[in-house]
This record gives C-alpha cells, sequence and structure tokens, in this order.
C-alpha cells in the first residue's frame, strides 16, 4: 500500500511538471510571436532552396540534371540566403546603381545578367581587394589602364561608375569573342583568360561545368546565379523592403565640365552651392583634395542639385 502510494505520488509530481513547463513554453512561444509583430519583425524561418525550377545565366541554361550543379548551386542559394546583412544591402544598392549599369550593358550588347557580377566582385562598393583591384568592378590597375581609365594620385577612374562600367563592356566583349560563351566569360573575369583558356585544354571540358578549378573560380558562375535569384525575387527568399527602404539612384545632379586645375576641391565645392563631402560622393574618382590638370583634360565633375 505505501509502496503504491509512493509510486502514484511520484507520478502526480512528473505529471505537474510537465503541465507546468508546457504551459510555461506556450506563453514563451505567445509572447515572442506577440512582440515580433509589435515590432513589425517577420517571424524567421529557415527552409531549404527550391531547386526544381530551371536557372540560367545571361541565356545560358545550367544542367541540373548534373547532381554536382545542382549541389554547388544549392551551396550559394543557401550562402547568400542567410547572409542577411549583406544581402539586405547588396538589394538596396542595386535599386542605387542598376539603373546606370544596365543602361550602359544594353549599349554594348552585353546581356543584363553581367550587372550580378559588380555585386559578386565588391557588393556594389567601392572596395580595395588585398590584390589591389578597386572600384565597383574590381579592376587591377594594368587592366584599368589597358581600357582607357585614369589612374594616378589624383584621379582614379576605377571608381568611376560610368567609366568603368564601359571599361568592364570592353572587357567583357574581348572575353566573349575568345570564349564563345558567357559563363566562361565570367569564369575569365574572375580569374584571367589565359587561365580559363588553359585550363579548358589541359581538362579537355566543353564547359565551365566540366572544369576542376579552384574554389573562388569553381563558385564563382554560381554565385552569380543566387545573386540574380535572390535579387529578382528578394521575396521568395524571405526578403522584404518597402519602397522607402531603397536607396535612392544618383541622378539629382549636373554635369560641370572642367578643363583646367582645380586647386581647392572645398573652394570649388562651396562655389558649386555644394559641400566637400558631397561632391566626394557624387565623385569618389577624385581622390585628393584638388585636381590638378596639366594636359588640359576636360572632366566631367558630377555636382547634386
Amino acid at each position: 500500500m505505501n509502496k503504491a502510494l509512493h509510486y502514484y505520488t511520484l507520478a502526480m509530481a512528473a505529471f505537474l511538471t510537465i503541465a507546468i513547463f508546457a504551459s510555461y513554453s506556450g506563453n514563451l512561444g505567445e509572447e515572442q510571436t506577440k512582440s515580433s509583430e509589435e515590432n513589425g519583425n517577420i517571424p524567421q524561418i529557415i527552409k531549404a532552396v527550391d531547386l526544381s525550377k530551371p536557372f540560367d545565366f545571361a541565356g545560358e541554361q545550367l544542367p541540373m540534371d548534373n547532381f554536382d550543379v545542382a549541389e554547388r548551386l544549392d551551396r550559394e542559394l543557401l550562402v547568400n540566403t542567410y547572409w542577411h546583412s549583406n544581402t539586405v544591402l547588396n538589394i538596396k544598392n542595386a535599386y542605387k546603381y542598376f539603373p546606370v549599369i544596365e543602361r550602359i550593358l544594353k549599349e554594348n550588347g552585353i546581356p543584363e545578367d553581367f550587372k550580378y557580377l559588380a555585386v559578386a566582385e565588391s557588393s556594389l562598393r567601392n572596395e580595395v581587394s588585398p590584390a589591389g583591384a578597386r572600384g565597383i568592378w574590381q579592376f587591377m590597375n594594368g587592366t584599368a589602364e589597358q581600357y582607357g581609365l585614369e589612374t594616378n594620385r589624383e584621379v582614379d577612374e576605377r571608381y568611376h561608375l560610368e567609366k568603368s562600367t564601359q571599361a568592364a563592356c570592353e572587357l567583357l566583349k574581348d572575353y566573349y569573342r575568345r570564349m564563345n560563351s558567357w559563363t566562361l566569360t565570367a569564369a575569365a573575369y574572375n580569374a584571367g583568360l589565359s587561365r580559363i583558356t588553359r585550363e579548358m585544354e589541359e581538362q579537355r571540358a566543353e564547359t565551365y561545368y566540366d572544369l576542376n578549378l579552384g574554389s573562388e573560380t569553381s563558385r564563382y558562375v554560381f554565385r552569380l546565379v543566387a545573386i540574380k535569384e535572390i535579387l529578382s525575387h528578394p521575396q521568395d527568399f524571405g526578403f522584404y523592403l518597402d519602397n522607402e527602404e531603397r536607396y535612392p539612384p544618383l541622378e539629382n545632379y549636373r554635369a560641370v565640365k572642367v578643363d583646367s586645375t582645380i586647386e581647392s576641391l572645398g573652394d570649388f565645392a562651396r562655389e558649386q552651392g555644394t559641400t566637400y563631402r558631397m561632391l566626394k560622393v557624387y565623385n569618389p574618382w577624385l581622390l585628393d583634395s584638388k585636381l590638378p590638370n596639366r594636359s588640359g583634360k576636360t572632366y566631367e565633375i558630377k555636382v547634386p542639385k
């Protein structure tokens, strides 16, 4: 009798403990949901990405029936989907820079998908790589000069959006003439034309997807496709931005032509009715606080209205 009573008491204690814990957990979940709703937050859902649809880059289809291709794309979609801060900034910056990039790509007959190359290279920021590549398109100094960009202590046109995009188009056209494939052209932009050409010959490969390359270039085109998918359909990947949260394009300016030395860009900015800071924001290619111009070259400086 005492033994039975003992077991009964233990069972009741266990039942009450579980009931209290379940009640507490339920209330906690309700409070978290309520807090998310009150703060305007979207409850986070972690799930795999959908690979059942067809994917392409610049009109060239990915062979998704190849398990290796599918897994490589899956990795890049997951990495970029759940790298939240960087992806949100990429979406915001796309509204700021894509209108200019899209126009220049179209003028040069380059597929629009190559705008995502600028995202992959620099996240649409004027970055400097450890190797010394600069600007949104990440030109090395020698390549920049080869394609007509001025680079010196006072002026670096790798930071000039329109001019560097035009230079990137010229380079891409040169590479495409050699590779006859936009995916291989993109890979060559990352690794170099000679490297991709050599690997194609040595490996007897016919497409980018057949190549066994180093980690960065092996992932490169898949990263472009992933960025394209997320930036084209952000809500499908859980990214919701209102119109007012997008970064506006830098289009509200007037162009001032200058063919002589500017001794002080601070004075120049004041004369033009703006600030030194805003002059630099609109013209990041102006590196110094002055603009020497011994050759009499004509520059166009953007002055915000």
